[in-house]
């Protein structure tokens, strides 16, 4: 007599992005320095992630029965043109979970995206495009966080999601969280929702960190509140939110507010081609930690206009020129106040910058 272990059908999947471009931009801080910046000058170079971030997953499904299924997604950005680890190296940066998946929505533990993140990616003209899209300006540095449990439902036209973390970022010294005696120091929650009927959509959303202590000068609690609309069909994608935003330090004293807004579109031409065409605005009005020589009381808002053109060679691989102009601040709204870090600071005595890329994406 013999026994064994029955065992569901599960299924894993391999998939990734890869996407390299050629840039150049002008006006850049030829030191990479923001206080002092550098001498202005043009730049060549060779860019990964230019229409979406160079990744490779590994996706899992295994039925439980009665509905359930058990899931996980362990994902690692990387540099395409240099062959390197992203997301300060860690192997799967960009996302890391298990969790189970029913009749009832999704629960998930581990590295994730944040609610607002989720819920308003539809609702952006280029769809969170690290190139140009200034998506760390809309949603804050702490757009992933570490430690997450996340409620994901579906219902019908209506889609609800929250999240907590008990460590919003292991990586910055500080902010790990999870400090015994202070379950609030570097922890994390948010929620959002959106509702589709028909070509038209709205979404609402908020996010809260609050940074240890210590965490890069700046401890005390950071929040977004965003609300967007959309309207889109199979031709024509158009689309407009809003986002207020507010950090303060450990005394409640407010270091930062500002007010963010956008507005674009998307048309297919055909099957093979696509252009968007957006318009980026950040009114600043509070800030006591200027960055790159910006004075209290004498800030210019920031601005940025961004055009991109697919071409379509197959559904998984594409050729794509992205453009963009921003003034007062380099390209993603880099050396506005609150220096976002992604690399485009302006030039010594410069006001705006100009940016252009052609790249190649192909997704499997």
């Amino acid at each position: 007599m013999s026994t064994g272990t029955a065992y569901a059908q599960s299924s894993v999947t391999l998939y990734g992005v890869v996407d390299v471009n050629i840039e150049y931009v002008n006006n850049m801080s030829s030191t990479g320095a923001t206080v002092p910046p550098g001498p202005a000058a043009h730049r060549f170079a060779m860019l990964s992630g230019g229409a979406g971030g160079s990744r490779w997953g590994l996706r899992g499904v295994e039925p439980l029965g009665g509905g359930l299924d058990a899931v996980f997604v362990l994902e690692s950005g990387f540099s395409a043109d240099d062959g390197k680890i992203a997301n300060a190296g860690r192997m799967f940066g960009r996302q890391a979970y298990v969790g189970l998946d029913g009749n009832y929505g999704k629960v998930t533990f581990g590295r994730q995206y944040t609610s607002l993140f989720d819920v308003f990616a539809n609702f952006q003209a280029a769809a969170y495009q690290p190139q140009y899209e200034p998506v760390v300006a809309f949603l804050g540095r702490f757009y992933r966080e570490d430690n997450m449990l996340k409620y994901t439902g579906k219902f019908g036209p209506l889609t609800a999601v929250t999240h907590w973390s008990t460590g919003a970022d292991t990586t910055v010294t500080g902010s790990a969280g999870e400090v015994p005696g202070d379950f609030r120091s570097g922890s994390a929650w948010g929620a959002a929702t959106s509702y589709a009927t028909g070509p038209f959509g709205v979404a609402l959303g908020y996010d809260e960190v609050r940074p240890a202590a210590t965490a890069l000068g700046a401890p005390g609690k950071n929040q977004h509140a965003s609300a967007a609309a959309m309207y889109a069909t199979d031709t024509v994608k158009l689309v407009a939110g809003y986002r207020w935003a507010r950090s303060t330090n450990a005394a409640d004293v407010e270091t930062l507010r500002d007010n963010y807004y956008w507005i674009g579109g998307s048309y297919k031409f055909n099957a093979a081609i696509e252009s968007t065409l957006a318009w980026y605005y950040d009114d600043v009005t509070q800030v006591t930690n200027p960055v790159n020589g910006s004075l209290l009381g004498n800030i210019r808002n920031p601005w940025e206009i961004l055009f991109v053109t697919k071409y379509f060679l197959s559904k998984r691989t594409s050729l794509y020129l992205t453009t963009a102009f921003s003034k007062n601040a380099g390209l993603n709204f880099d050396t506005s106040v609150g220096g976002l870090g992604t690399g485009y600071y302006l030039g010594a005595g410069k006001d705006r910058q100009i940016g252009a890329a052609l790249g190649i994406r192909h997704i499997f």
